[in-house]
């Protein structure tokens, strides 16, 4: 039981005792006796407690100190990781950006090149198909029944201008020519 349990109840006995004129109290001498006794009981133990924890005080003191100084450092060690973190994390973005950029840059690049030697490819197909149609309509000229003769001339005129545009086609045609293999 804790004095202030027994202080409690002696206050209490005190308040309920018998009253009797010129303002006073009538108690069991026992009872008193009884409550004094608990007090001295109760009193060494708690004295004792707190003995101990007025000695225990600098020791429980400088423990929560260091305790404290540790969780500071940690924190703080914690906030450096965390900052070292967010500069990797932005170095990182920064490069990835940089290569996207590059990789970009090199993809239109080939795209760029690779159309230039598509049209290439295609005016030189376009430049053979037409020398092999010149050659498939003289073929056909060659096998046709002969005209009248008043339109001999004319056919012969339109022969020798497709002739002069073919031959005027090729050497250009070679010119533009890509070795491809």
């Amino acid at each position: 039981m804790s004095i202030y349990r027994v202080i409690d109840k002696l206050e209490a006995y005190v308040r309920e005792g018998t009253w009797v004129p010129l303002g006073h109290r009538i108690l069991s001498e026992e009872r008193l006796m009884e409550y004094i006794e608990k007090m001295r009981s109760t009193l060494p133990e708690e004295v004792g407690r707190a003995k101990v924890i007025a000695t225990n005080k600098e020791r429980v003191i400088r423990d929560a100190q260091e305790r404290a100084q540790q969780i500071v450092t940690e924190a703080v060690a914690h906030k450096n990781e965390l900052v070292e973190n967010q500069d990797v994390v932005r170095t990182a973005r920064t490069t990835a950006d940089v290569v996207l950029r590059d990789a970009e840059e090199k993809a239109r690049k080939i795209r760029s090149g690779a159309d230039a030697y598509a049209a290439t490819v295609l005016a030189e197909l376009e430049a053979r198909l037409a020398t092999a149609l010149g050659s498939v309509q003289k073929g056909r000229e060659a096998l046709a029944p002969s005209p009248a003769p008043a339109a001999r001339p004319l056919a012969e005129a339109a022969a020798k201008s497709k002739r002069a545009a073919f031959d005027a086609q090729e050497p250009a045609a070679q010119r533009d020519t890509v070795d491809v293999s």
